[in-house]
């Protein structure tokens, strides 16, 4: 069994920390624990990346409708996950450490799209598709100078911060949060609050790991909306699906 293990440590720990943790049985080496709990949480991350974003693209799609949704703060998002991912790409850092990003960069372009094409703008709708794939490969494909990336991750702060307020500031002068999906909105809390730890562990890079902070705050700032306008949201689509009918 030790053996089958020792086959997959290089995908979660050091062979040091496997001798100490799994063969030694020593709990008490704290660097080999957080370690371990950096590259379980960074992992879990990425798999609930897979499907974090997918309750709000059904929502949307259930609904055909994408009503208090911003596309600017889409966007916003869009262009700090993507260059999060493309910085941390080229830095060579752990896929543990930023892979959920990947996950995350086509889920919210594929949210951008619908926000367009249901709000009837199929022209637009197809020259953000167009265009977001090539910005894609022009920046995993190193036609871009990592100084140039780590400009954008600088960036980063003022526009995840922006995207997120945007969205804040419609579901405050809507009164409600609409078809923002709420499973979404708190799995990216929790995400970015895990990130926070992963990123100190697996990176030490500074800027990053202020990304994530703010990034939790303001994930944290949609999170309290959704509950505190849960009731007058359900009741505005309710409504809103009494009329489709």
């Amino acid at each position: 069994m030790v053996d089958y293990l020792r086959s997959f440590i290089p995908l979660f720990i050091s062979e040091r920390c496997f001798d100490e943790l799994f063969v030694k049985l020593n709990i008490t080496d704290g660097d080999c624990l957080k370690q371990t709990i950096s590259k379980a949480l960074g992992t879990g991350i990425i798999l609930g990346s897979t499907l974090v974003k997918f309750p709000q693209i059904l929502k949307i799609l259930k609904a055909k409708s994408a009503e208090g949704i911003s596309f600017l703060g889409v966007l916003l998002e869009l262009i700090a996950v993507t260059s999060a991912a493309s910085y941390s790409y080229a830095k060579g850092y752990p896929f543990s450490s930023w892979g959920e990003s990947c996950f995350l960069m086509v889920e919210t372009a594929i949210i951008g799209f619908l926000v367009l094409l249901y709000s009837s703008q199929f022209r637009q709708a197809n020259i953000f598709a167009a265009l977001y794939s090539v910005a894609t490969y022009v920046l995993f494909n190193g036609m871009v100078p990592v100084s140039a990336l780590w400009s954008m991750q600088i960036a980063n702060l003022p526009v995840v911060v922006t995207g997120k307020m945007i969205q804040a500031a419609k579901n405050y002068k809507n009164g409600h949060t609409g078809q923002l999906s709420a499973v979404t909105v708190f799995l990216l809390f929790l995400g970015t609050l895990a990130r926070i730890f992963t990123s100190i562990q697996e990176t030490g890079d500074s800027v990053i790991i202020f990304t994530f902070i703010v990034a939790a705050f303001s994930n944290g700032v949609l999170a309290a909306q959704v509950l505190y306008y849960w009731n007058v949201t359900n009741k505005v689509l309710m409504k809103a699906d009494k009329k489709k009918k």
